[in-house]
C-alpha cells in the first residue's frame, strides 16, 4: 500500500500542473546533418493519483485539452500561473459543446459524492459512531456544491487548488504512515519477547542484534545526486567510461520519455544502484519497505537541492545549475533509515497506549454486543415460551368445538328433550366457563 501511495504522489503533480500536452524538449543535434522529419508528441496518458476525485480530476484535463483555445494558453502557462487561478478565468472562452460536457462531468461527481456520503453515513450511524459532518463536507471541496448543476470558473480554481493541496500532503502522509509502521514493527518484537523464558530471549535479543550489525554493514552510499553516485549510474547502469561523463548527455539518457524534465518517477530510477548496496529481499536483515522509504527520502533530498522552482520536476537548466556548486563534488556519505531514528521511546510508549485504548475499545464494544445478544436470546426464548402456550390452548379450545359441535349433532339427531339432557348441558357450559368461553354457551340457544 505504502508503495502505491509512492507511485500515485510521484505522478501525481505532473498531472496536477496540467502540462500534459507541452512537447519535450528537443536534443541537440548536429545542424550539418539532415533533420529527420519530427512526429509531433501526443500528450501522455495521465496517470492516476491516488484522489477520491481522481476520475473526475482527468475527464475534466481531459475536455479541457481538447479545446484549441485552452489548449493554446495551457502550453504558455506556467505552475505559478495555475495555482494563482489565473487559468480558470480562460473557462469562459471555452467552447459551448466542451462546457455542456464539463456540466455534465460535475453532475456525476455530485451524484456520487452523494451516494458516498450516504453510505459512510449509514456505516457509522449503524456502528454506533458519532457522524463527523465536518470530515463529509470536506469531501465536496474539489468543487462548489452550491451549484450542482454547471462548471464555472470558481469549478476549475477549488478544483485545481484541492489537488495542490491533497498531493502535497502525500509525501508528509507517507512519512507518517512508515513511522507507524516502524513502531509497529517494534512493538510486536518487545511482545514477543515478553511471551518468551529468559533463555529464549537472550537468544532473540542476540539475533536481533546481529541482523542489525549485518544490515549496517555495506559499502559506502553515495550522496543522492551527486558526482560520484551519478558517474556511478554512469558506468554500471549505462555502461560508460566514467572518465567520459557528461552531465547533460546523462539527462538526456535519463529522460525517459523525453519531455525535458526529470521527473519523480526518472530520479528515482537513479538511485536503484545505491539502494542495492544496502538491501537485498534475499536477506533476513533487510525490509523492502524500508528500502522504498530510503528511496523516498533520496528524491525528497535532490528534489529540494535541485528543484529551484518547487514543480516537482528537474528541468535541463536546473540540472545543469545543480552540477556547478561545489555540493555536487562533495565525497559525504549519505545517512541510511539506521542512522536516523525514526521516533523516540516517548513516542514508542505513546502509540503503544493509543493501540491498548483502541484494543479496550474493541473489548468493550464486543462485551457489549455480546450482552445484547444475551438479552436477544432470552427474549426469543419467552416469545418461545409463549407461542407454545398459546399452541396448546388453541389446541384445546379447538377440541371443546369439536365436542359442542358433537353434542349438539346428537341432540339434532335424537330430537332429545332438552329437560333430559339439561344436566349434560350444564356440565358444559360449567366447562366452557372455566375456560373463559362464555360465547360458547350461545351455541346452546
Amino acid at each position: 500500500q505504502m508503495v502505491r501511495g509512492r507511485a500515485l504522489a510521484r505522478c501525481g503533480l505532473v498531472l496536477l500542473s496540467l502540462w500534459l500536452c507541452i512537447q519535450s524538449v528537443p536534443i541537440s543535434v548536429d545542424k550539418t546533418k539532415d533533420k529527420p522529419e519530427e512526429e509531433e508528441l501526443g500528450p501522455p496518458e495521465s496517470a492516476e493519483t491516488g484522489l477520491h476525485y481522481d476520475r473526475y480530476l482527468r475527464e475534466v484535463i481531459e475536455y479541457l485539452e481538447k479545446d484549441p483555445h485552452f489548449k493554446e494558453k495551457l502550453k504558455n502557462a506556467n505552475m505559478e500561473d495555475i495555482k494563482q487561478g489565473k487559468l480558470s478565468k480562460e473557462l469562459d472562452f471555452v467552447h459551448h459543446n466542451f462546457r455542456t460536457k464539463l456540466d455534465e462531468l460535475k453532475r456525476e461527481e455530485m451524484n456520487r459524492l452523494r451516494m458516498l456520503i450516504k453510505a459512510k453515513h449509514d456505516i457509522q450511524g449503524g456502528n454506533g459512531r458519532t457522524v463527523d459532518h465536518q470530515a463529509l463536507l470536506k469531501q465536496f471541496e474539489h468543487l462548489n456544491h452550491m451549484n450542482p448543476n454547471t462548471f464555472e470558473v470558481e469549478d476549475l480554481n477549488r478544483l485545481i487548488k484541492s489537488a495542490t493541496k491533497d498531493l502535497e500532503n502525500f509525501d508528509k502522509d507517507r512519512h507518517d504512515e512508515f513511522k507507524r509502521y516502524e513502531m509497529m514493527k517494534e512493538h510486536e518484537r518487545r511482545e514477543r519477547l515478553k511471551n518468551m523464558n529468559e533463555e529464549d530471549r537472550k537468544k532473540e535479543e542476540q539475533h536481533y542484534e546481529e541482523m542489525k550489525k549485518k544490515h549496517a554493514d555495506h559499502p559506502k552510499i553515495n550522496h543522492p545526486g551527486s558526482e560520484d553516485q551519478l558517474k556511478e549510474v554512469w558506468q554500471e547502469a549505462d555502461g560508460l567510461d566514467p572518465e567520459d561523463f557528461d552531465p547533460k548527455t546523462f539527462f538526456k539518457m535519463h529522460d525517459s520519455n523525453g519531455d525535458g524534465f526529470l521527473d519523480e518517477t526518472e530520479l528515482e530510477a537513479l538511485f536503484t544502484k545505491e539502494l542495492e548496496k544496502v538491501y537485498n529481499p534475499e536477506n533476513e536483515e533487510d525490509d523492502m519497505v524500508e528500502m522504498e522509504e530510503e528511496r523516498l527520502r533520496m528524491r525528497e533530498h535532490v528534489m529540494n537541492e535541485v528543484d529551484t522552482n518547487k514543480d516537482r520536476l528537474v528541468s535541463l537548466s536546473e540540472f545543469m545549475a545543480a552540477t556547478k556548486k561545489e555540493e555536487f563534488s562533495e565525497k559525504d556519505e549519505w545517512e541510511t533509515l539506521d542512522q536516523n531514528p525514526l521516533y523516540t521511546e516517548e513516542e514508542l510508549r505513546e502509540f503503544e497506549q493509543h493501540l491498548a485504548n483502541e484494543e479496550n475499545d474493541i473489548n468493550k464494544r464486543s462485551l457489549e454486543l455480546q450482552k445484547q445478544r444475551e438479552e436477544l436470546e432470552k427474549k426469543q426464548e419467552e416469545l418461545n415460551a409463549q407461542r407454545l402456550g398459546l399452541q396448546q390452548k388453541s389446541t384445546f379450545l379447538l377440541k371443546i368445538q369439536i365436542l359442542c359441535l358433537i353434542i349438539n349433532i346428537i341432540i339434532y339427531h335424537y330430537q332429545t328433550p332438552l329437560t333430559k339432557t339439561g344436566f349434560l348441558l350444564s356440565r358444559i357450559q360449567e366447562l366452557l366457563e372455566y375456560c373463559c368461553l362464555d360465547w360458547f354457551v350461545c351455541l346452546f340457544y
